[in-house]
């Protein structure tokens, strides 16, 4: 492997002893996945703050212990409890504590406490061309997709340890060669939908590249004018929960792809499938494990967390309240100083309405009654929910959770 002096100077301990030993993990994964070389690192995002045992803490306290700190800006996926509202967590105090631990052991080591699936709504967001190492679903998509910046599929610890060094390893996604468009989908009739309509369609789009195009990347054509960047995450959220996407082309919306020409590098490849409104509907029927007039216990928003401007139309919505079912919205650290300053977080909460930052609530235990059904706008809690908390969930617009919300049962605007 070509090493640079950066690389002989942190693995002779130039750096520190954390550092050396990180980049031994870096490095051995480069040669696992054939790298020739490393790259510097613009920024990292940790998924490992998320507790998944005692071997994710004994990670972190190792590194801990020999007084490492991150080499670059590192932002923090979710943990496993809200440290703003300690209160929500009803989970076991022992795993509360372990998930605590855990969040607070990545901020010694120089990290941010963001603790967002959306550190692109952050200050901290990339630009285009950066190489990143970046961990969480959701967010290696739109940073590939929607910023343009390259990252792969990074996961636990080695994200971490990305970070520690500041250099990736250079295969994959972080090569010009392999961010080429391999197949097409088409979206017919449906380019003149509006805003409300818009979003389900990228949902519905995602679900079918994740499910069809495995780790091939998509060229998505016909996708309404109307579609916003938040339809664009929760296209990428999709497609990366139902299957191994790590990046798509939006044809004239994302800025590798102003064209199908430059999507697909010029070449002539398969269209994977075309999806009119039948089968947008059919696709997003199948989210919902309900049907029409079920019950509901709770409605859930913000996987990914929610941005600010999902907030400004959420907040003409809250003239539907009093609420029949708790309404619990996740968001960042970021969105959630910008609500408390100019009093969207009161109203919210006067409303009936629970923030819930840090966390998400489908990798934790928040929700009070999850003997209904929940409602949601997203893909991804729609497509994770059931199994990871053995709950019945409908999916629908923004505006059908909210009157649901009001109806306590499944309604559609």
């Amino acid at each position: 492997m070509e090493l640079a002096s950066t690389d002989h100077e942190i693995i002779n301990g130039i750096h520190g002893r954390a550092a050396a030993d990180a980049m031994q993990l870096v490095l051995n994964f480069a040669e696992a996945v054939g790298a020739p070389r490393l790259l510097p690192c613009a920024s990292a995002h940790v998924d490992g703050c998320l507790y998944h045992g005692q071997a994710s803490l004994d990670f972190v306290e190792r590194f801990i212990a020999l007084e490492g700190q991150v080499r670059v800006h590192t932002t923090l996926n979710v943990g496993s409890v809200d440290l703003i509202h300690p209160e929500l967590f009803i989970g076991e105090a022992e795993l509360g504590a372990a998930g605590k631990r855990l969040m607070e052991a990545h901020i010694e080591l120089g990290c941010t406490p963001s603790f967002t699936c959306a550190p692109y709504q952050t200050l901290l967001r990339p630009r285009f061309g950066d190489q990143l190492a970046w961990a969480e679903s959701n967010a290696i998509v739109f940073a590939n997709s929607v910023i343009g910046a390259r990252t792969n599929r990074y996961g636990d610890f080695i994200d971490l340890a990305c970070a520690l060094t500041g250099r990736v390893p250079d295969y994959g996604l972080h090569r010009t060669e392999n961010r080429r468009a391999g197949v097409i989908v088409e979206i017919q009739g449906l380019k003149d939908a509006g805003p409300d309509q818009a979003g389900g369609i990228a949902v519905a789009a995602g679900l079918f590249i994740g499910k069809n195009c495995g780790d091939t990347i998509a060229a998505i054509k016909g996708l309404p004018g109307a579609t916003s960047e938040d339809d664009l995450k929760a296209l990428g959220a999709a497609a990366a929960s139902s299957g191994s996407v790590a990046m798509f082309h939006a044809v004239g919306l994302t800025p590798e792809a102003p064209d199908l020409l430059t999507a697909t590098g010029g070449l002539d490849v398969p269209v994977a499938g075309r999806l009119g409104p039948a089968e947008i509907g059919e696709i997003l029927a199948a989210l919902s494990t309900v049907r029409d007039g079920t019950a509901l216990t709770a409605v859930a928003l913000g996987t990914p967390h929610f941005s600010l401007s999902e907030f400004d139309r959420l907040m003409p919505m809250l003239d539907l309240a009093p609420f029949s079912v708790p309404v619990y919205v996740n968001t960042g650290r970021h969105e959630w100083d910008q609500l408390t300053a100019d009093g969207r977080a009161a109203r919210l909460e006067k409303a009936g309405v629970t923030i819930v930052v840090d966390t998400c609530t489908y990798v934790t235990s928040i929700i009070r009654d999850l003997s209904g059904a929940v409602m949601t706008n997203s893909g991804k809690w729609a497509y994770y929910a059931p199994g990871n908390l053995g709950v019945d969930a409908a999916f629908g617009t923004l505006a059908d959770t909210l009157m649901s919300a009001k109806a306590g049962r499944v309604v559609r605007a």
